[in-house]
């Protein structure tokens, strides 16, 4: 066979070839498809089709690393989400106010700021009094009047201490007693004139809030730190239904792992129209913040039929409505609108809308809800 003959059977091979990889006009594939279509970009293969289910291709779902679980029902406590917001455990912290109207110094340490670590009984300011320019006359003529009877005080006993054996011992004792009158009288007064007052911390942990510069004017009573201690802290949710305080069991915060909850009890007097639920919270690697708003779900003692699934297994659909999809085939995937409660920070139970043994998929679901 010549060159010439072998150039002709290539063009009728690649002519044959190209007429098997275009489809016909008008075919479809298994699942509905127009496979005259043109090819997507990129030939991904990812597509949205007409009956709302999605087809991915291995390769796609190695990539997005979807992972399915066959559904198992099941009995699960019933549980409730609460409003709650986090705050400082008594037992564990604590809050350092001033102690009567005064300019503030500076510690041995210098004033401490947020963040920082401090130890209970660490001095942490000075408070040296200030006062109006009456009031502070007034506090020297005391003082100077103190004085004086001091001194005088002083004379006398050593006048009688000189003449002892010759005046009555209890007059020496008076006059003893008059003098150490005296000097503590001119003590306290003179730390009300020009002494200064040590603020120390009430407990060890960090400092959470400060809100104090040296030479700052403060009244009596005002707020200077708050210290916690990161680990040890309280959830404080809020209920309209009187019962549930004797209903729950454990609680653990929405989205936030690593957080353990101990319930404390419930309040019995309406505080804004709703009953607290107080929790103490003891973090292992998750932060914390005083003021933060949280959720809490709280476990009851009921139990409630369902399936329970991860909560990132739970998407929306363009109609808001709560989906989790569904495998129901190699390469094809179903929308399933669901009704959920949740179970605990990580799963929630789906209580109507899934069936038992379906496949669904638990990782990468948010992804195959982007499809198009």
């Amino acid at each position: 066979m010549n060159r010439l003959s072998l150039s002709i059977l290539g063009l009728v091979a690649a002519g044959l070839f190209s007429h098997t990889a275009v489809a016909g006009p008008g075919a479809h594939g298994p699942n509905g498809e127009h496979l005259d279509a043109p090819a997507a970009a990129g030939a991904t293969g990812l597509a949205r089709l007409p009956d709302g289910s999605v087809n991915v291709p291995k390769l796609a779902q190695r990539r997005m690393a979807i992972r399915t679980l066959v559904a198992r029902a099941g009995d699960h406590p019933l549980t409730v989400e609460l409003n709650g917001r986090v705050g400082i455990d008594p037992n564990a912290g604590g809050r350092v106010q001033a102690p009567f109207a005064g300019r503030i110094e500076p510690g041995p340490k210098g004033l401490p700021v947020a963040g920082q670590r401090v130890e209970k009984g660490q001095v942490l300011l000075y408070v040296r009094p200030v006062a109006a320019a009456i009031e502070r006359g007034n506090q020297q003529a005391q003082l100077v009047e103190i004085q004086t009877g001091r001194r005088l005080a002083e004379q006398r006993v050593k006048r009688l201490e000189s003449l002892e054996g010759t005046v009555p011992q209890k007059e020496i004792e008076a006059a003893r007693a008059e003098l150490a009158s005296f000097i503590g009288r001119e003590k306290a007064v003179a730390g009300t004139v020009s002494g200064s007052e040590a603020v120390t911390a009430p407990a060890s942990g960090v400092i959470a809030t400060a809100d104090a510069l040296s030479g700052q004017i403060v009244e009596a009573r005002d707020v200077l730190f708050d210290i916690i201690d990161p680990g040890r802290l309280m959830v404080e949710a809020a209920t309209a239904d009187p019962s549930l305080a004797a209903r729950v069991e454990s609680a653990t915060l929405a989205n936030i792992p690593g957080v353990e909850l101990s319930f404390l009890g419930g309040g019995r007097s309406l505080r804004d129209g709703a009953l607290p639920l107080n929790f103490r919270a003891s973090t292992r690697d998750a932060a914390l913040a005083v003021g933060q708003p949280v959720t809490v779900v709280a476990r009851l003692r009921e139990v409630v039929k369902g399936i329970a699934v991860p909560a990132e297994a739970v998407v929306r659909n363009p109609s808001n409505e709560p989906i989790v999809w569904i495998k129901s085939g190699a390469e094809r995937f179903v929308a399933q609108p669901v009704e959920t409660r949740p179970l605990d920070a990580t799963r929630v139970v789906v209580v109507k809308g899934l069936g038992a043994d379906n496949r669904v998929v638990v990782s990468g679901a948010a992804l195959i809800n982007q499809i198009r």
